[in-house]
């Protein structure tokens, strides 16, 4: 999932993130049962379908935020068109990509503080063992956030390199790019280190002083 929550208010917004989550991994699923390339056309086709029933705005956003996906699609088209089996590369790209655009369309349909109660009710029988399931619970809910971030810094680099260059940037803007991932990660591990970590609170002492030494 690579996109925030869209602004463009549509009827998936107002869906509980319980049965949009459920219904994401049995698609998916489904994605890896259908047999023929046809198929994967048709699913494709109606998600599609989907990003265009709220608006063109709200389609041409989610078509954005989906463009990083067009290398790994390429090498995948390239690498079973030197197998020669083009039928199978176009039924495994269809597949990626389709399954990638409903993650994304549900991202962007549910707010993240939504995804993170029902990842909290989904980890609640870990957490009754006696598991800090904290910390998998923020990982998840960064990683979302912090997707996009970097990938809007990432343009906003390559942008400036192309006004002062006229040469490609390539792999040269990799190291700039790790340093402000680690500059965000620091600002974060701060952050959470003054907001008590990710350990839970310990539980507060009962009113009225210590009951075992009669207090």
């Amino acid at each position: 999932m690579i996109s925030l929550t869209s602004p463009i208010e549509t009827r998936a917004h107002r869906w509980p993130a319980g049965p949009k989550l459920a219904g994401l991994c049995l698609a998916t699923a489904l994605l890896f049962a259908l047999p023929s390339l046809p198929l994967q056309l048709a699913a494709f086709a109606i998600i599609a379908l989907l990003y265009l029933l709220p608006g063109l705005r709200f389609a041409k956003a989610g078509a954005k935020a989906l463009r990083p996906l067009w290398p790994i699609a390429l090498v995948l088209a390239l690498w079973h068109g030197l197998t020669a089996d083009w039928a199978e590369g176009a039924r495994i790209v269809l597949r990626f990509t389709t399954a990638v655009a409903l993650a994304n369309l549900v991202t962007m349909t549910t707010r993240l503080a939504d995804m993170l109660d029902t990842l909290h009710w989904l980890t609640r029988p870990l957490a009754a063992l006696g598991v800090n399931t904290r910390a998998g619970e923020l990982a998840i809910a960064l990683t979302i956030r912090f997707t996009p971030i970097l990938a809007q810094k990432g343009q906003m680099l390559a942008q400036s390199w192309r006004a002062r260059s006229a040469k490609r940037a390539n792999w040269h803007l990799v190291l700039p790019l790790g340093i402000l991932a680690l500059d965000d990660a620091e600002h974060v591990a701060e952050a959470l280190r003054a907001r008590g970590g990710v350990n839970p609170a310990p539980p507060s002492a009962p009113k009225g002083g210590d009951p075992t030494n009669g207090t």
